[in-house]
């Protein structure tokens, strides 16, 4: 029986499209091509977010060794992306199929407008046949611009978009509960999304080379999963995959969504970092927001100290006592009166239920 998947992001990391070498592997490339094609033609609606820019720029030049790492990166970055989408191009031309360029940075989605208009883009691409492919903008993405790797952009994209899976192809067949390399470890079939815990048996070792390791994709699949939509990850050099997985015959890791949030909640979600203030509960309250059984609000009287000068609709990020980052929302008004409100019973809620995003293990 195949899943009923009729919009779905398919994310292809670093590991994935390079070879040993660091050098780009098109054979893969036309392999998941092919598949992608074979998806397209069930019918279903497909957006592509693939790595592999730097693999691409370094098969067409040489960098000299007093390059600064920063500089190599737009350098390879640059070059390779041209490569890259032609081809993705001239592989999908053979399917008749269109593909679309779409770089992106974090700052993108740092307003509700930027992020509207981005939206948009990609609907109309999908309203029109197009395979969109999406990739970071390592050219000008640098430091606190880049997102942690291409699996947090995989989440924005599926967020944004109302998915109904996220596909993550990685270079491992997907979570194990131990070392992967331990033969006594396993693959965990199903993670709920309300599970936390994952540095215990998850290394924070990066890939070899991706940004990212296994227990960003973790986080970041889980608080997808907790916006309501399938996450899996899977072993992108198994021989289709994604066909098989759409088709529940291979080996991947499921993290199994809660109930679908509405649209804009799914920005706020994603929209911590650029959060205008910050508001420190009390225990108590902090307690009774992230307890599953019913949706509350943020009132001032669990409100135990604000900074930061932020104005109504602005994003601010929720702390507990010990300062750990626990929710993001959209504040219902400003600083100074959430100030003057302090502690106080009887108020308007600071931030709202439906703008509110609640995960305990938000970094």
């Amino acid at each position: 029986m195949s899943l009923s998947y009729n919009r779905i992001i398919v994310k292809i990391g670093s590991n994935v499209l390079a070879q040993e070498n660091g050098m780009p592997d098109v054979a893969r490339m036309r392999q998941l091509v092919d598949q992608v094609a074979t998806l397209k033609k069930q019918g279903k609606e497909v957006i592509v977010v693939s790595s592999g820019a730097v693999a691409s720029g370094r098969s067409l030049i040489s960098i000299p060794e007093k390059t600064d790492a920063v500089s190599s990166r737009q350098l390879l970055a640059a070059i390779g992306q041209v490569k890259l989408i032609n081809t993705y191009a001239e592989l999908f031309q053979q399917h008749a199929l269109l593909c679309a360029q779409v770089l992106v940075t974090k700052g993108d989605f740092r307003d509700r407008g930027h992020y509207l208009n981005m939206q948009n883009c990609f609907r109309v691409l999908l309203q029109n046949n197009v395979i969109p492919i999406v990739n970071e903008n390592d050219v000008i993405s640098v430091t606190e611009l880049m997102f942690t790797d291409n699996d947090e952009l995989a989440g924005l994209i599926a967020s944004m978009l109302d998915a109904d899976a996220l596909i993550i192809l990685s270079n491992v067949n997907g979570i194990y509960n131990g070392d992967p390399k331990n033969p006594k470890s396993v693959i965990i079939p199903e993670i709920d999304a309300t599970f936390s815990g994952f540095s215990s048996f998850v290394s924070a070792q990066r890939s070899h080379f991706g940004r990212g390791g296994m227990i960003t994709k973790c986080h970041m699949a889980q608080k997808v999963a907790q916006l309501g939509i399938v996450v899996h990850i899977a072993n992108g050099k198994t021989p289709n995959v994604l066909l098989k997985l759409v088709d529940e015959k291979v080996v991947n890791t499921r993290f199994n969504p809660t109930k679908a949030t509405s649209g804009k909640k799914k920005w706020v979600a994603h929209s911590g970092m650029y959060a205008k203030g910050v508001v420190q509960v009390n225990n108590g309250a902090k307690a009774a927001l992230v307890a599953t059984s019913k949706a509350i609000s943020l009132l001032p009287v669990g409100v135990i100290h604000i900074s930061g000068d932020f104005k109504k609709g602005d994003i601010v990020k929720l702390v507990d006592e010990q300062e750990k980052p626990f929710g993001v929302g959209i504040a219902q008004y400003g600083a100074d009166k959430a100030q003057e409100r302090l502690g106080q019973k009887n108020q308007k809620p600071l931030v709202h239920y439906d703008y509110l995003f609640l995960n305990p293990d938000l970094n």
